[in-house]
């Protein structure tokens, strides 16, 4: 098993044993705030079978209907569990009126937030080693998955604060149903930013300018003499960069020495950006070539 699927396999285990955790803190105490805890977790658990599922197609290598390879399935999951998170702050928001129309008394809130707690530390020790084994592989799904962990335990926190307030001063009961709603606030925002990088991938984005600009200056250092660079284009499908530009050498320069440039320039880039598929399109300097839509 690749280690991005590994940590996929860990966020479902860490999600089931939260879940039963957090759902177990709520149904003793009777909190919304803990409930809507609970609900993330329910969440969590759902966009890691989808991480998974996704993952598995992911990795299957290029065939001939996918030329490309299948890396942009990672931009599904990550598109997914942000609606998923959409719909979960719509469910809270909607539990927390509730509770404000129909106040309840709270029940056991000392040992119903010591289990939230254990949950919460779970879901952090899960979250900061799925986000370095992220960084390592430059995935998207397992970043996305990652972040909703630690998007997790934030509102745990929150929820975990205020309730350990209302159990100092029962008469403030009314935070239960406002922590609720700022739980619903929170991970709606997360949900936007993860649609929205989703939509990116989809849409083919331009790499990070960072990026844009450090292959420009490879680019630069490694062309031959008397030659130019025009049309530069980028994008990204999962961890995979693909970056294509013209290559403008004199006239009178051979194929084979051409072709020798390229070959420098596509090892210097791979060197650099990992992962970087490059495609060189070549033609002779006396005769710039026409502005590409997109180009840069």
């Amino acid at each position: 098993m690749t280690p991005t699927k590994r940590m996929a396999t860990l966020s479902i285990a860490t999600s089931v044993a939260t879940l039963a955790l957090k759902f177990g803190a709520a149904v003793m105490t009777g909190s919304i705030g803990l409930w809507s805890d609970a609900m993330e977790s329910l969440v969590n658990l759902a966009a890691g079978l989808v991480a998974l599922a996704m993952l598995t197609v992911a990795e299957r290598p290029a065939d001939d209907d996918h030329a490309y390879g299948h890396e942009k399935a990672e931009y599904f999951s990550s598109g997914v569990e942000g609606v998923l998170i959409l719909l979960a702050a719509a469910g809270i928001g909607y539990a927390a009126v509730g509770r404000l129309l129909h106040p309840a008394p709270l029940e056991q809130l000392g040992p119903g937030l010591l289990i939230s707690a254990l949950a919460t530390v779970l879901n952090l020790v899960t979250a900061r080693l799925m986000l370095r084994v992220a960084k390592e592989h430059d995935s998207i799904v397992v970043e996305a998955d990652a972040r909703h962990l630690l998007t997790d335990v934030l509102t745990s926190a929150g929820v975990i604060a205020g309730l350990l307030i209302v159990m100092i001063s029962p008469r403030l009961a009314m935070l239960d149903s406002v922590i609720a709603f700022g739980v619903a606030l929170q991970i709606l925002f997360t949900s936007v930013s993860l649609i929205r990088r989703s939509v990116d991938g989809l849409m083919d984005k331009s790499l990070p300018a960072a990026e844009i600009e450090a292959a420009r200056a490879i680019i630069a250092a490694a062309l031959p003499s008397g030659a130019a660079m025009a049309e530069l284009r980028t994008r990204k499908a999962g961890s995979r960069r693909f970056i294509e530009f013209k290559l403008l050498v004199r006239g009178g320069e051979t194929v084979a020495d051409a072709h020798a440039s390229c070959d420098r320039i596509e090892a210097a880039i791979a060197a650099r950006l990992a992962k970087a598929v490059v495609t060189i399109h070549v033609e002779p300097l006396e005769q710039p070539p026409r502005r590409a839509a997109g180009a840069s």
